[in-house]
């Protein structure tokens, strides 16, 4: 299991003031038009999947920010929170607001693996007579991934999907029990985090994206559980922390409501090995991540991503769970003070998977 360190002593990265705004996410997206030449498939590649694609499967690009006046085609109002209209069962927000809790979560998870990835990446976009390479990020949200792996991997095309025109220059499509709108052995590398909770049919989700990957090539998944832990992975208490669980115990409901399987997260390894081209090749692993301010570095942003997050819980507990906002509040409240002032310390558990195709183009 990866470890996550919980010593109040600095870890040998610059520490993150907790009142500081991650500016350097907005300068990396501010390259991005720099970035988009290597970030989406030239128009005459001979595989580009958008000639040729199934009239059924719709692939819309976004090459611009949307404008006022077409919001309303993108996005929806849910309890003061803008959420996407692709697909309406996937009730995390899709605003501003989101963009920078993903962006704190993006933050922590490079700390946690000092590095953007699990899995040897190099060694599967190592420079060769064949094809271009090419990277797909699923639920890609800010774009922050993608934008750092386009500058590690200059010689890749990295095409970010999501449910939302979040970001420009990035492809609009619902990863929901659709096929993905790209040829067979399109993707060197296929990178998933988060997007369980949008994907009620994940075994076919990794079927297709088995489908798009190269022969060699490798598929990346991370996925946080969604139970309120403490340390060496228990369950918390509700005597210790009764705002805590009980907001997580209600979310995780609506999620089993909505037709989400909760239990994805610590199922990747077992999933994988279901697809036949991706079963014998499979690494899992786990961070146990402390969420504590007083932790430097990767205790802060954990923290901060969490604190943000339990009001990114607001639509689905409002629009699955059928809580009153009131309500919902009052439970962010209870769970706020136990997060400010645990008895005891939180932990959320990260889970990681990987695996290279052995068949296939």
């Amino acid at each position: 299991m990866l470890r996550a360190p919980t010593s109040q002593k600095p870890i040998s990265r610059t520490m993150l003031p907790m009142d500081i705004d991650p500016s350097e996410a907005d300068l990396a997206r501010s390259r991005s038009q720099s970035i988009s030449a290597s970030s989406s498939p030239s128009n005459s590649d001979s595989d580009d999947p958008r000639s040729g694609s199934p009239s059924s499967v719709r692939s819309l690009s976004s090459t611009s920010t949307v404008s006022s006046d077409r919001e309303e085609a993108f996005f929806r109002d849910v309890a003061g929170r803008k959420l996407n209209t692709m697909n309406v069962a996937y009730t995390l927000p899709s605003d501003s607001g989101e963009i920078k809790r993903l962006d704190q979560e993006h933050r922590m998870l490079k700390f946690v693996l000092n590095s953007n990835y699990v899995g040897n990446v190099k060694d599967v976009l190592a420079s060769t007579k064949e094809k271009e390479k090419r990277i797909l990020d699923c639920g890609t949200g800010s774009g922050l991934w993608c934008i750092e792996v386009a500058e590690e991997f200059p010689q890749a095309s990295v095409i970010g999907v999501d449910l939302a025109p979040i970001q420009p220059r990035f492809e609009l499509f619902d990863l929901d029990g659709q096929q993905l709108p790209y040829p067979d052995g399109y993707f060197d590398v296929i990178h998933c985090r988060s997007v369980s909770m949008g994907i009620r049919n994940y075994p076919l989700f990794l079927r297709e994206c088995s489908r798009v990957l190269r022969r060699n090539g490798m598929i990346i998944l991370a996925e946080a559980d969604t139970q309120p832990l403490t340390d060496n992975k228990r369950l918390m208490a509700p005597e210790y922390a009764q705002g805590w669980t009980t907001i997580w115990n209600e979310y995780r409901k609506s999620l089993t409501k909505n037709g989400f399987d909760v239990t994805i997260p610590a199922r990747l390894r077992a999933l994988l090995q279901e697809v036949p081209a991706l079963r014998d090749n499979v690494v899992a692993q786990e961070a146990l991540v402390p969420i504590d301010p007083l932790l430097l570095t990767i205790g802060q942003l954990s923290w901060m991503n969490q604190d943000n997050l339990l009001f990114s819980l607001i639509p689905t507990l409002v629009n699955v769970g059928g809580m009153r906002e009131d309500q919902v509040k009052k439970l962010i409240e209870a769970a706020q003070k136990d997060l400010y002032y645990p008895q005891i310390r939180p932990y959320v558990c990260w889970h990681f998977a990987h695996a290279r195709k052995t068949g296939g183009r």
